[in-house]
Formats: structure tokens, sequence, C-alpha cells
């Protein structure tokens, strides 16, 4: 027990109380984060002021996000409440001001709730929804009024015709209902009155007005007339001596009364005759053309071009010169100038026709929606764009011109007849969104489910392939709005953080291991001599960890990469140091690369001669370290002679001696030549003629192990064929040399040099002798072709085949006049160089063969060429002779 006295610890300090825990109830000092979120609900059911939410959310938001957020909703309520009452207060301003105006236009007040609730104003509160039913009362007032303009007119017309009918019926009946229609057109006149006098008559469209007074100054016409010629008619029926009234029925009754026949009284009655309209004269007429026509195209060329204040100017010209010369054009002409009026918008009516034609067009595109064929229907989301577009049109269109408020009748109709497919389309929206809502609901509590169940982890390849399904299975559960996806998405999230949690503790721990394993790596790496049994180690251990815990695609990969970073740079150093050694040549590397380049470089000169000294110093200089090595031992041997006898016994070591050693000893001798060892044991064969005594013949060309008339695959198991030892020991591609007389093996690029300049170098002279062969020919043949003996190529230039004695008999046959038929000679060099024959010819050499094959000790045709050769050249020569000649010496010389 140790003597040292006990001391009490001191007890923690308690965390110091945050100043917004009182307001909020302690919501910064709880401990977890659902404590703290459930503290902020309900400090937020206590309804705080903006300003307590500012300051809180500006704290929690820093803390913990989750908890903030609800905090952070009420903000956002808060100011869209705010920005609610904005919007509300501005437009009903707007309504107010439209209410107080004088004059109501109708599509204003319909624009007017339109454009409000696409701004997001909110029409079903107060004060705009008492504004929207009071304009939509003043809109009812004002299409009542516009419709009882029209019935007043419709009246009007048919009080005018009851007074027709009567002028057709005896003026008695007429009499009888003249007090009942005075009643009727007092009546008439009185409510025309009351729509004049209307409080919203200045809101009714400007064509109506026009269409009452029209309509009542017409009717004031009728009656006046109706009732001057009934009182003409009364005043005729008491007074044979007064006048008879206009109305032909009434008067023709009068006449009768009186006696008179209709006929007279109606020559008595009738107006004279119009007088005939005198002529006008041609001048007149073509010099009013004249006029019309050059203000016209004046006008008709300053439309075309675009000129607003010109072609107001050229119709105003237009129109004086139609006040004077009007009445003289003709009705083609007439046609062109109200035709031009209209383009130039100085018609009465012109800016109301142009917006009408806009509003039709509308009207056909939204009757269009729902007009095309059944392979080109649009869908509910199209034509609600459409119909957007549409109304956003015809808004422009109201605004450009004067309203016409039948037009948009007929549009409100067409677009209310296409947005029945729109809500049928809204309607499977929200099925569809319930749905999907419903998925996403039992997909949360699926993984929550899953979460419980795999809590303790274990494959975790499989957990993460579970998260990953999940994740995809959510991304595919379909369209929700954003208000379900605001709510669904944090309860998503939460459950799938809860399910990833072992996983990603399991991650973080493999993290550790990982990146002590790269530590080791790199202490690895930086030793200065490499482990490959702990780098095996090492990295099968990382294998292990990256097949039992996954992480993130990319994570993993720069991990993997700073772990085999170290590694790799380590064998790049061990590498590079092996490279700088074999680049290091030799100075027998050196001596081949130089007579490697002279070779090339006699190659590209294209002298035989000049190949072959270069090929002679190239074998030269691969032999030169072996006479250096055996110069080096005959020196060792005279200068020590004791040393001999140990050249007899077995070397213990194949190795040459270390080099720089101490500066006051000999240098060492060079190896002794090991003796051979003596054969143990061989493999027996006892077939005849199969005697270990005769060796198989050496071969050269081939490679080691092959024979040169070997088939691959079938002679490998023949007794006699060679394996790759056999050429080191009987024969092969070295068995003329000595193994010490083969140098030391060359370096890579010396040893790929010197085999390129050789091959080159055979290539080379072959081409040459081909070429030095197609000169001899075409000598040959200019020598025959001149009999000149002299012009004949030399024997070394024919080449082997020719012999000297061959080439004499050739100089002789040219030497004398030409005689003799060479066509059986020439069919004999064909046959011996197995060429082929004209076709006029062909009988004659089956001919030939077979004699020959009757002429069994003759000698045959490749034996006896050089003397057919020279019984051609003995003959005349031709081009077609020449030819053949040509083509069989061509394959004879090669032979």
């Amino acid at each position: 027990m140790s003597d040292a006295p006990e001391t009490t610890p001191a007890p923690a300090k308690a965390p110091e109380a945050h100043p917004l825990d009182a307001m909020t109830g302690g919501a910064f000092s709880a401990a977890t984060s659902g404590e703290r979120a459930a503290r902020i609900r309900e400090w937020l059911a206590t309804t705080p002021t903006p300003e307590q939410l500012q300051e809180v959310f500006k704290e929690l938001s820093a803390r913990d996000k989750g908890a903030a957020r609800a905090v952070r909703e009420r903000l956002d309520e808060i100011r869209r409440a705010r920005n609610q009452e904005s919007i509300a207060a501005e437009w009903a301003e707007k309504a107010r001001a439209l209410l107080a105006a004088p004059r109501l236009n109708i599509a204003d007040a319909l624009a007017w709730q339109r454009d409000a609730a696409k701004a997001g104003a909110p029409l079903s509160r107060e004060p705009l929804s008492l504004l929207k039913a009071e304009l939509a009362d003043r809109v009812k007032v004002i299409e009542d009024l516009q419709h009882r303009v029209q019935v007043q007119r419709e009246a009007a017309v048919l009080l005018a015709q009851r007074i027709e009918v009567l002028s057709t019926k005896s003026w008695r009946d007429a009499q009888a209902a003249q007090e009942l229609l005075s009643t009727d057109v007092a009546r008439w006149q009185e409510q025309a009155q009351a729509l004049s006098s209307d409080a919203n008559w200045p809101s009714v469209e400007t064509r109506f007005p026009p269409l009452l007074d029209a309509s009542r100054a017409q009717l004031l016409v009728v009656w006046e007339a109706f009732n001057s010629a009934l009182a003409q008619a009364v005043a005729a029926a008491s007074d044979e001596q007064a006048p008879l009234p206009p109305v032909p029925v009434w008067a023709d009754e009068l006449r009768q009364a009186r006696g008179l026949p209709a006929q007279a009284e109606a020559v008595v009655i009738d107006k004279p005759p119009r007088p005939a309209r005198p002529k006008t004269d041609p001048q007149v007429l073509a010099q009013a053309a004249q006029a019309v026509e050059e203000a016209l195209r004046h006008l008709e060329q300053e439309t075309a071009q675009g000129h607003g204040k010109a072609s107001a100017g050229a119709a105003s010209a237009l129109r004086a010169v139609l006040k004077t010369q009007g009445r003289h054009i003709d009705h083609a002409l007439e046609q062109r100038v109200h035709a031009a009026l209209v383009a130039a918008g100085e018609l009465e009516g012109w800016q109301r026709w142009s917006a009408d034609q806009v509003r039709e067009d509308l009207i056909a595109k939204a009757q269009a929606l729902l007009q095309r064929p059944e392979g080109q229907a649009l869908g509910g989301r199209k034509i609600q764009e459409s119909l957007r577009q549409l109304r956003e049109q015809w808004k422009h269109a109201d605004q450009g011109g004067a309203p016409n408020h039948a037009l948009w009748k007929k549009f409100d109709e067409a677009c209310n007849a296409a947005h029945k497919v729109v809500e049928v389309w809204l309607e499977k929206l929200r099925t569809e969104t319930a749905a999907h809502k419903a998925q996403r609901l039992a997909l949360i509590e699926e993984v929550r489910a899953w979460a419980v169940e795999h809590a303790n982890g274990g494959d975790w390849k499989a957990v993460q392939r579970a998260l990953f399904q999940f994740a995809e299975r959510w991304r595919e559960s379909g369209h929700v709005g954003e208000k379900v996806y605001a709510e669904l998405q944090p309860q998503w999230k939460q459950a799938l953080a809860s399910a990833s949690a072992p996983l990603e503790q399991a991650q973080a721990a493999s993290l550790a291991r990982r990146q002590a394993m790269i530590d080791e790596a790199a202490q690895l790496g930086a030793a200065p001599s490499l482990r490959i049994d702990a780098i095996k180690a090492l990295q099968q251990r990382w294998q292990a960890e990256a097949h039992s815990v996954p992480m993130d695609r990319r994570q993993e990969q720069k991990l993997w990469d700073a772990f085999r970073k170290p590694i790799d740079e380590a064998f790049n150093r061990k590498s590079a140091e092996r490279e700088r050694g074999a680049t290091q040549a030799s100075a027998h590397d050196r001596a081949v690369l130089e007579a490697a380049k002279a070779l090339e470089a006699a190659n590209a000169g294209g002298n035989a001669q000049q190949i072959r000294s270069a090929m002679a110093a190239l074998e030269a200089a691969l032999r030169g370290q072996a006479q250096a090595a055996r110069e080096a031992e005959a020196a060792a041997s005279a200068a020590a002679p004791a040393d001999a006898a140990v050249a007899t016994q077995e070397p213990v070591a194949d190795e040459p001696p270390a080099e720089g050693g101490d500066a006051g000893e000999a240098p060492a001798a060079p190896a002794p030549k090991p003796a051979a060892r003596p054969v143990v044991a061989v493999r027996g064969d006892d077939r005849p003629g199969m005697k270990k005594e005769a060796p198989a013949a050496a071969t050269r060309g081939a490679r080691p192990g092959e024979r040169r008339d070997a088939r691959p695959g079938r002679d490998a198991g023949r007794p006699d064929a060679r394996g790759p030892r056999d050429d080191m020991r009987t024969g092969g591609r070295f068995a003329d040399r000595r193994p010490e007389e083969r140098g030391p093996r060359l370096g890579d690029a010396a040893f790929r040099a010197q085999r390129e300049a050789l091959e080159h170098a055979q290539q080379a002279l072959k081409k040459l002798a081909a070429q030095a062969h197609g000169e001899a020919l075409t000598q040959l043949l200019t020598a025959w072709e001149k009999r000149d003996g002299s012009l004949v190529p030399s024997a070394q230039e024919l080449g082997g085949r020719v012999q000297p004695a061959v080439r004499s008999a050739w100089v002789q046959a040219l030497a004398g006049a030409p005689a003799g038929d060479a066509a059986q000679a020439l069919l004999r060099l064909e046959i011996a160089a197995e060429v082929p024959t004209p076709a006029e010819q062909l009988s004659d050499r089956r001919m030939l063969q077979l004699q020959l094959l009757t002429r069994r000790n003759d000698p045959a045709p490749a034996e006896t060429w050089g003397q057919d050769a020279a019984r051609v050249l003995g003959s005349a020569s031709d081009a077609a002779s020449a030819r053949r000649l040509q083509n069989v010496l061509k394959a004879l010389l090669r032979k």
C-alpha cells in the first residue's frame, strides 16, 4: 500500500446554460437531436415572435440543422404570409381602381382575376373575395345591359315589321291597331331611355350604343310615316277632294270607295319618270382614274415598305382625291382603293377588325385542341399549357384593341370544353400522387424494419447492395408534389441514415485499418532492400479487407492509389537501377554497335563488296572478345606454368573473380576451361541402325532442338530428333565453335542492332544479285541479237550455274552465222526450267515429252540445258524466241 494521501477528485464542472434555453425550454442543452427537436416543436406551439424565431434559428442552425429545420419552416410560413398580404393589398387596390372607374372593361375585370391567381394572390380571403364578387356582379350587370340592347333592337325590328304588315291591309284595320301600336312604341321608348340612363351604360361596349340609337331612329321614322299616312287616309275617306295616302293598298281602297278606276287613279298618282342621267365625258373619266391610280399606287408602295407616317399621309392624299374624283371611277378601282385603305389602317374600325381577327384565330386554336385525330391527341399537361398560352394571347389582344364580349364567350366556352380533359388528367394525377405517396410511406416502413433486423451487420456487401436497392426503389417510386415530397424526404433520410449507420461504422473502422496498411506500405517501400514476401502478405491483407468491407468507389480507388504508390515507386527504383546497369554497354557491345551501324551504312550505299566487307567486320566484332580472352589465357599460361595443373581440377564456382581487389595483389588468372563431365547414363535404343556412337549430322540454319526436315508435332517423338540440349553438346548453330569462342552474351540493344543489320544486309545482297542477274540476261540477249560473242557476260556475272565450258560454247555459237532450227531446243529448255510454253507450241511440247519418256538412256533436258541454250544462240534471233529464252534462263540461272 502506498503512503501517499488519498485525494478526492474534483467534481466535473457543469456546462454553462445557453442564454436561449430559458426561452426555448432547454432545447440548446438537450442531450440528443431528437429531444432537441421535440423541445423546439413545443416552443413553436407557443407562437413566438418572428424576431425570436430568427434569433433561435441563427444559433440553432450551427448546432443542429435537423432541429433548426422546423424553425426555418415557421419563418418561411411567416414570410409567405407577409408576401401574400402585400400581394393581396396590391391586387385589392387594382380591383378598387377598376370599380371606381366610370367605365369598366369586362376584359380588364376578367384579366384581373386571372392575373391575380397567377401572381399567387389569396382570392378566397378578404378583401379579395369581396372585390372579386363585386367585379363579377358589375360584369354581370354590364353583360345584362348589352343583352337588353340586343333585345330592344329585335323589338324595334318587330314593331317596324308590324307596321309594314298593316300597310298591306285595310286602312281601317290600321286605324284599329294604331292605339295598341302607340302604346308599344311608347313602352319601347321608355325601355330604351332606361337603358341609356343606367349608371353602367358607359361600361357597355362601344358597338351597342350606336345600335340602340339606330334602332330608335329607325322606329321613330317608320312610326311617324305610319301616323301621317293613316291621318291622310282618314282625311281622304271623309273628303273626296283630299289627296290619297302614299300607301298603295290604302289608296286603291279609297279609289274604289270613290268609284274611280284603280288604273286611272294610279296613272294620276304615279310619279313622273326620272330623267336619264347624262353620260360623263370619257376624258373626265380617264383623268379621274389616272389621279386616283397615282394616289393609290403611292399608298400601296408606302404600305408595302412599312412606313407608318408616310402611309398615313398617302392615305389622306388618296381620301382627298376620292372626294373630288370618287364618283367617276369604276367598281374595280373602287375595290382596290378600299383594300389599300384597309391595309393602311385608315378606315374606321380597322383596329377593332384586326383585333377580332386575332381573337378568331385564338378561338380556332382553342377549338382545335379537341378536334385532333386519335393518334395526335394532346395530353392533359400539353392542353393545360396551351390553354395558358391562349389566354395570355387573348389578354394581349384585349390590350391592343377594343374588347369583344361575344367572341370572348365563344373563346371561353372552347377553353372550358378543352379544360375538361385537363380536369380528367388532374384527377388521374391526384390519384397517382396518392398511390405514389402510399408507396413511399410503405418503403420507409420497410427500411425501418430492415434496419432493426440488420442492426448487427454481417455481410457488408449484401448490406450495401440492399441499401442501394432501397435508394433505387425510392427514386423509382413515382412523382409526387413538392409539398408531399418535402414532407416525406426528411422521414426517408432519417430511415436510411439509421439503416446505414452500422455500415458506416464498419467503413470507418476499415478506413483506419487501411490507413495503417498504407503507412506500412510506405515503410516497406522506403526500405533499402525490398521484402517481396512482406509486400505480398500486405497486398493479401489489403485484398481481404477490400472484399470484406465495401466502400465508395472513388474513395476506395484513392486509398488503393495511396497504398500502391510507395510499392510501385520502390519497384520502379529497382527496375531503373537494373535498366541503368543494362544500358551501360561494355566495350564489346560498343564495338558490335559500331560494326552494325557501319553495315547499315553499307546497305544504304548498295555496293555488294562493301556490304560483304561490313558483314565480315561485324563477324570479327562478334568474335573479338573471344580472341582477347584466348590471348590473355596464353599470357597467363606463359607467366605461371605451375598453375597448369589446376586446369584439370573441377571448378567450384562458375563466377568471374570479384572486381577491385587490393592494389598490392597480383591480378587473378582467368578461370581454366572446365573438363568435360563423363556421361553417366544415356537412353538406350536397340533399333537397327540406331547406334550411340554415330552422332547425328550437324545442321545449320535450324532452331535449337529442331531438324531441318522435321515437321512440327510429328517428328518430335522420333529417336533421331534432337533437343535443345543436343545442340549444345553435339551440333547445332554453334557446333563449329567452342563455347568460349562465342564470347559473353550481348546486351539487348547490341543484339537487336547486329541482327537487324545482318537481315538488312542479306536482303540488300539478294536485291543486288537479282539486279545483276537481270543485267546479265539483257547483255546475253543483246549479244545474240548482234551476233557478237564479246558481249556475252563473264561466268561470274552469269552465276555459279553456268560453267566456263558452257559459256565458251555460247560464245562459239554466237561467232558463226545463224544456222539451224531452235524450236526443239527452246521446248527442251522450257521443260528443264518448268516454265509455260506459248499456246501454239503446246502440242509440240507434249509430243517431245512423250518422246523423252521413250528415250530412257538419253540425258534429261535439265542436264543438257547449257547445250540447248548454245543451240538456240546459234540460230537466228527474233522477238518471240528472245522472250522465251529470257524466261527460261531467268529460272535456270537461279536454281
